[in-house]
């Protein structure tokens, strides 16, 4: 393939699955000798320097809030006009429907959308990303080419209007040189958390985000820590403070305050993987590919996960798959791994990391895209 000069736009370089495989994308892309550049809408973000130390240029548009529009979309064009992309790649619903408001303007820019989710029960949010879905829904037809993540994603989309034949599915990428076992470093963090060397260690790592369904996780913590006493959980991330102390008064009323440590965002996430036992997705909706499943498999932790977007496929014949909103069908996973003895968990762990070397390598990723972008 001939060397591109890339630009992917996106809101913020926060810490977030999507983020990461955009930093993992641009990073490996840039090794390829393709020119790639980062644009933001806010500037700022914690993942905005692993793009610079790799020497990917990073550039604010200087979005100040929700309505500065027209300024914005100034600096947007004025940055397109000079910088003369090959390829404008957006990265989620605001950037991808800015690709096409900027299509009529730069007709030899090749227009790449990235769509992340799967089944969004739009409900839970606001006016604006209900409208900004159906916008997105009509104007995808628009797009050059379509990258989603997962399986489930396309399906869901393809059923709202989303073309089949612009759509390409390409599974994130896990960096399994940075996600890998380290018993050292697990053991530093449970010192930090006054975990137990006999204890046990269930986390869920998610944005404390509805679709990913915290109160069944805490539901199903409550009914395990009757049944035994050497179990402790971890929730890890962070959310909107109104979201965050519903969650934490209800893990009150479970009577969790001892046995669950709520830990906020973590920049550490090796190490906080390598802390658990056993990692568990409890979402009801809305995942396409959930990097942390895979992030935690890499780093040998078994995963007991719902059957939403691609999360079946990730864990494959390594871990279990449930039905949502099932509680005590999540502690039943969470028995049947615990109940392993140590020769069969450390054979499960080792097929566990396997399965994602195998099939979710960061090197599969950019190579699949590098292809794609090359047509």
């Amino acid at each position: 393939m001939s060397n591109k000069k890339i630009l992917f736009l996106t809101r913020s370089l926060n810490y977030g699955g999507a983020e990461r495989q955009l930093v993992a994308l641009a990073k490996g892309l840039h090794e390829r000798r393709h020119k790639v550049e980062v644009a933001v809408f806010y500037h700022g973000g914690p993942l905005e320097r692993d793009l610079q130390e790799a020497g990917v240029p990073v550039i604010s548009l200087g979005k100040r809030k929700r309505w500065d529009v027209f300024p914005f979309l100034w600096r947007l064009i004025c940055l397109v006009y000079r910088e003369k992309p090959d390829i404008l790649h957006g990265y989620l619903f605001e950037a991808n429907l800015l690709t096409i408001l900027l299509k009529p303007m730069f007709p030899r820019v090749r227009m790449i959308w990235g769509v992340r989710a799967s089944n969004v029960d739009l409900s839970q949010y606001d006016w604006l990303a209900r409208l900004l879905f159906r916008v997105a829904c009509f104007f995808s037809r628009f797009a050059d080419t379509i990258i989603v993540n997962s399986n489930a994603g396309k399906e869901y989309h393809q059923k709202r209007g989303f073309p089949e034949k612009k759509m390409v599915v390409i599974p994130n990428g896990i960096d399994t040189e940075i996600f890998k076992p380290d018993a050292g470093s697990g053991t530093r963090i449970r010192a930090e958390w006054g975990i137990k060397e006999d204890e046990k260690v269930i986390g869920l790592v998610a944005r404390l985000d509805p679709m990913k369904d915290h109160p069944t996780f805490l539901e199903a913590a409550a009914i395990l820590v009757k049944e035994r006493k050497d179990v402790r959980f971890v929730c890890v991330g962070d959310g909107p403070d109104l979201y965050k102390s519903r969650l934490r008064e209800l893990s009150c009323k479970y009577g969790l305050e001892t046995k669950l440590i709520w830990t906020g965002t973590r920049s550490d996430m090796p190490f906080v993987y390598n802390t658990l036992d056993i990692a568990t997705s409890s979402s009801s909706y809305g995942e396409g590919f959930p990097n942390v499943i895979g992030e935690a498999m890499a780093c040998g932790v078994p995963c007991v996960v719902t059957d939403v977007g691609d999360s079946g496929w990730i864990v494959g014949d390594t871990g279990i798959v449930l039905a949502p909103k099932s509680p005590g069908s999540i502690v039943m996973g969470w028995n049947s791994l615990l109940s392993l003895d140590l020769t069969k968990m450390m054979s499960l762990k080792e097929k566990v990391r396997r399965r994602v070397i195998e099939n979710m390598s960061v090197q599969k990723m950019v190579y699949n895209t590098e292809q794609l972008l090359a047509e």
